[in-house]
């Protein structure tokens, strides 16, 4: 739980996570090995499809949701279950607290429920005298810790099982041996008595099925069961994103679920209950049931145009797992109850801005996150929404807003960039490097190793190295991005020639600057915006088949994003689309549509191998294209482990962020190249390996 406000405190908390080795060691294990159990555990089915279908499913019932909810109700006390409805996560407490204080019940068990943690029920429960034990295992090692889960699947992934050895050996007041086995058969005896003499279980559930008023759930322990069958009563509390129309469309979300979250093609258990059960020491002779529908806000979600899709969450956790930020932090800091990607969207609704403020910043748009979700939520683009609310709300940092005015004015930002170009000498190392930065960047960012402004940056070499094509087969127009227009020319150069080479006719619009994205990133929407729609019109006179780009953040970026942007604008919308329509990045142009021979070049049989930026393989889907183009230039590919992922520790969007990707720059041995300077790398053979990444992260050896 986040429990401090100011920013400087939580990268205190953050740089403390990041001097526990254990945690990232766990997390870091799970994350190598969690991309391989998904692929087996979809193997031969279309994952796409599946998504497309769970998103489907979710999105016509959350339009659905009062009329399922009314379902529901009916057909519930039809067979007897209690049905409440509680507005905010306060009024859920209250009534469970009042449903056991009329029941008697003195003692309860519980079983995982990420909806109970939302709403805080133990504290309530225990604060009106209620003994509450978690019987989930992970839940139960946290609760006896006090502290709150590190991933809504895996709660206690944080945790060695040293610590929990000690910890079982202060509960038990005997000394526990480390060995896990060992440990379970302690937790399962200390755990078994309290299912016995408890009167009241409490549950969440994954699906309510409003056909059959049945609830679902899906656990890898035994646990649920004890709690729902052995206690007499039962409360179910359930938040209403979780009412489906009937079992097809949980069973269809259920193929999904449990492959996403831990790779397994099944949850060791699947139990659907529909109404209460004979019960012996019941005074009726049946188990009192009870369904807790949790509004806090779902509601009104539902209707939002933008942030509906939030509901759209299975709680499969699949966003953390792939998150190189929560791999390097953990869950605690990663999230505030709910973790994860999701987390930082959902924290925003219900638990409010000043709990959601300083996690938002986290974010690197690696892409990660939506890639892998069960229900193909657009989570970087609403963490990014979100972001650029709460500074609207509140007030925006001076540095962003600085950013912001500043991309908004190309002349100001080029004429800045040409001065800095002349003031960099004293800080430009022996390896041509930059070091010891100016203040703008914090202290948290001493490790990087940025690369000096070009002496000429690229549009002042254009027109002496404007080829002349005859008889072209496209005409694109190049978007040159600020990096690569000031910081790496050559690359450009290189791109330029390379493509008037094969045929294509270069035109560069010089009123062109850069995409903007570093002013979403910092939650400049507005910036974001102007600045979009300048690049529009700045390319509008160029008739043009293909708009291409080196960079592939910017690609990305304009691809994507600029029709998001300026969809309220009726002046700018259909250019946005036209131009997003144009937008390719310079390996697919090559590779795909000037479609460069095998043999324009010689061959030399080196072995090398690519790393994808993320928004090259994520953002434009380009994947195979570099690696065609490598092979094309007689190089012998290879490919790298993780090489369709992040390489953490680069990105230049959050200067107000910790130093907690610093570690990871230990690890890089070689100079990073952009999506064009790895084909040029590989073409001319001027490195071993030719690894990529956006062009801003290159670092130094």
């Amino acid at each position: 739980m986040q429990t401090v406000t100011s920013l400087k405190a939580y990268k205190a908390n953050v740089d403390e996570a990041l001097r526990n080795r254990f945690q990232r060691q766990a997390l870091d294990n799970f994350a190598v090995t969690y991309p391989t159990g998904r692929a087996n555990a979809f193997a031969g089915m279309n994952i796409a499809e599946l998504v497309d279908k769970v998103a489907d499913i979710k999105d016509r019932a959350l339009g659905r949701m009062d009329e399922l909810y009314a379902q529901f109700k009916a057909n519930a006390e039809k067979k007897g279950i209690h049905v409440h409805l509680a507005a905010t996560a306060l009024d859920a407490n209250a009534i469970i607290a009042d449903i056991a204080k009329t029941g008697r019940a003195t003692r309860i068990v519980k079983s995982k429920s990420m909806t109970a943690e939302e709403t805080l029920l133990n504290h309530y429960l225990e604060s009106e005298g209620l003994e509450v034990t978690e019987t989930d295992l992970g839940e139960w090692i946290i609760q006896l810790r006090h502290e709150g889960p590190t991933h809504m699947v895996m709660p206690a992934i944080h945790l060695s099982r040293h610590q929990v050895a000690d910890l079982f050996s202060e509960v038990t007041g005997k000394r526990q041996e480390t060995e896990i086995e060992r440990l379970v058969k302690v937790a399962r005896r200390e755990l078994r008595q309290k299912y016995v003499e408890a009167d009241m279980g409490i549950s969440g559930a994954n699906f309510a099925l409003a056909d059959t008023a049945t609830i679902g759930l899906t656990t890898n322990e035994g646990n649920a069961r004890l709690v729902t069958t052995l206690p007499r009563i039962h409360v179910a509390l359930v938040g209403l994103d979780k009412l489906l129309p009937s079992l097809e469309d949980a069973l269809h979300i259920n193929r999904v679920l449990p492959r996403n979250a831990t790779g397994q093609q099944i949850t060791s258990y699947v139990t659907w209950i529909t109404g209460p059960t004979p019960c012996a020491v019941a005074d009726s002779g049946r188990k009192e049931m009870h369904i807790v529908f949790l509004d806090n806000g779902r509601r009104a979600l539902a209707k939002d145009p933008v942030f509906s899709q939030v509901l759209r969450c299975v709680r499969c956790g699949a966003c953390a797992n792939v998150c190189p930020v929560y791999r390097m932090v953990g869950g605690h800091q990663y999230g505030h109850i709910y973790i994860g990607a999701i987390g930082l969207i959902i924290t925003y609704f219900f638990h409010g801005r000043d709990k959601a403020k300083n996690l938002v910043q986290n974010c690197i748009n690696c892409g990660a996150c939506k890639a892998v979700c069960a229900a193909g939520i657009d989570l970087p683009r609403l963490i990014k929404e979100i972001h650029a609310r709460i500074q609207d709300e509140t007030d925006h940092p001076l540095s962003s807003i600085l950013l912001g005015k500043l991309l908004s004015h190309r002349k100001l930002f080029h004429q800045l960039l040409r001065t800095a170009q002349k003031a960099q000498a004293p800080v430009v190392g022996e390896n041509g490097y930059l070091r010891h930065l100016p203040l703008i960047l914090s202290k948290e960012h001493n490790f990087r190793a940025l690369p000096p402004i070009a002496k000429t940056p690229f549009r002042e070499r254009w027109p002496e190295i404007k080829p002349s094509v005859a008889n072209p087969t496209q005409r694109v127009a190049l978007f040159a991005g600020c990096v690569q227009d000031f910081v790496y020319p050559e690359q450009l150069e290189a791109g330029v020639a390379l493509m008037a080479r094969f045929g294509a006719a270069v035109e560069f619009p010089m009123q062109q600057s850069c995409c903007g994205l570093p002013a979403l990133m910092m939650g400049e929407k507005a910036a974001a915006r102007d600045v979009a729609r300048r690049n529009i019109l700045a390319m509008r006179g160029s008739e043009v088949d293909q708009i291409v780009t080196l960079c592939a953040s910017c690609a990305s970026h304009l691809k994507h994003n600029y029709p998001q942007l300026l969809a309220d604008d009726p002046a700018m919308r259909e250019a946005a689309e036209r131009f997003s329509e144009k937008v390719v990045a310079f390996s697919s142009f090559m590779n795909d549509i000037l479609e460069i021979p095998a043999d324009a070049f010689r061959s030399s049989g080196t072995q090398t191998t690519y790393h994808a930026p993320c928004h090259l393989c994520r953002g434009m889907g380009v994947k195979h294209a570099p690696h065609e183009l490598i092979r094309k230039a007689g190089l012998a590919f290879v490919p790298a482990r993780g090489a369709l992922g992040t390489l953490l520790g680069f990105t230049d969007y959050q200067i107000t962020s910790s130093e907690s990707l610093n570690p990871c720059s230990s690890t890089i041995r070689r100079p990073l190249a952009a999506d064009s300077l790895a084909v040029e790398a590989a073409m001319f053979s001027r490195f071993d390996i030719a690894t990529a990444l956006i062009p801003s992260s290159r670092v130094a050896q």
